[in-house]
């Protein structure tokens, strides 16, 4: 049970953030919000909100200033101090989500931050479980079946994103030896399965919106292919998977990948988000080595909106097992939709919100 749980989480207000704080607070759960002073006005009137929506004291949620990348995380003494006496459980989602992030960014935020936030696991002393967000793509550049169990390898990566994921995950797995730890890797997030909410149109938004430009014409050829999956995965399943496991004593020093366990192929994503635009399927099929080369152009992402940096997914030929993650899951009736079935719901919520 949650409501007798402080927690300590990085990343409020982020999308997933938010939406997860909302969903532990129908729980009871109370809170201690670290939040960059950048979005300290957001916070507060999202805390209200949440408060309301969810029916409860506004009391429950309490917000720091601070910042991951910070000594202490820019703490004072006195809200160190009451986050090592109070915080019983610590959510980790903080870190730049970002494909083109530089290096030495991308270190500060997502390596020297989760060590930041590693230290401070190390000193709650009532700590019931550490919760750290990392991603299916610290995988990198394997191929084929990627395992649950598996982490360390030397294929290397597509970007710097990926990279330090990876050296994150690898510090925070090092601490299951110490702590109660578990380890949640998401697939590529969209918008919620129900609502089509969402906050960023990124990943599967590329497509949607390269097909928006001229539904009827661009429609007409499918720029996918039957080798390589993108796995896609709805932010409400993330949250209530997170919102599951975290009091279930099964996942203690698990790592599960929260993946679709059945994705579709670029080839069939291309043609279920093209017949929910335009109403019909595509009549070709372009060749993956001329598509491929067609979207390394340098005038290509200007044309299509297609980024460079998001083009390797669309061609790589990866599994995400998910044994682990649905066994756990199963007796909490919690499983990853089928992107068919929430795809118009997406595509329906770009087209009213042209703009977010």
């Amino acid at each position: 049970m949650l409501s007798d749980q402080t927690i300590f989480l990085t990343g409020f207000p982020g999308f997933i953030a938010g939406r997860l704080v909302k969903r532990l607070a129908t729980e009871g759960a109370r809170f201690l919000l670290l939040v960059q002073p950048t979005f300290i006005a957001r916070a507060r009137q999202d805390t209200e909100r949440i408060a309301t929506e969810a029916g409860v004291s506004p009391a429950n949620f309490h917000i720091v200033e601070g910042d991951i990348t910070r000594a202490d995380l820019g703490l004072s003494s006195a809200e160190l101090e009451t986050a090592r006496r109070e915080a019983t459980m610590l959510f980790h989602l903080a870190a730049l989500y970002n494909l083109a992030v530089p290096r030495d960014i991308a270190m500060r935020v997502n390596v020297e931050g989760t060590r930041n936030v590693n230290r401070l696991a190390l000193t709650l002393r009532s700590l019931n479980r550490y919760n750290y967000v990392s991603t299916c793509y610290v995988a990198g550049l394997r191929r084929g079946v990627i395992l649950e169990s598996e982490l360390r390898h030397e294929a290397g990566f597509s970007n710097f994103y990926e990279e330090t994921k990876y050296l994150a995950e690898l510090e925070t797995d090092a601490l299951k030896t110490e702590l109660p730890v578990t380890i949640y890797r998401p697939a590529v997030v969209c918008g919620d399965s129900k609502t089509g909410e969402t906050a960023k149109y990124d990943g599967v938004y590329y497509l949607i919106n390269y097909l928006r430009l001229q539904p009827d014409l661009l429609s007409l050829a499918n720029i996918g292919n039957h080798e390589a999956r993108l796995n896609i995965v709805p932010v409400d399943f993330i949250v209530e998977a997170m919102a599951a496991l975290a009091a279930d004593e099964r996942a203690r020093g698990a790592t599960v990948q929260l993946a679709d366990p059945n994705p579709p192929t670029t080839h069939d994503l291309f043609e279920i988000i093209a017949e929910s635009l335009s109403g019909r399927r595509p009549r070709v099929t372009l060749p993956a080595p001329l598509v491929r080369s067609a979207l390394a152009l340098p005038f290509s992402e200007a044309v299509t909106g297609l980024p460079t940096v998001s083009a390797p997914y669309f061609f790589a030929n990866q599994t995400f097992d998910t044994a682990r993650a649905r066994g756990l899951l199963e007796p909490h009736h919690t499983a990853c939709p089928a992107f068919a079935s929430y795809a118009k719901v997406l595509t329906d919520f770009v087209i009213r919100h042209p703009k977010l």
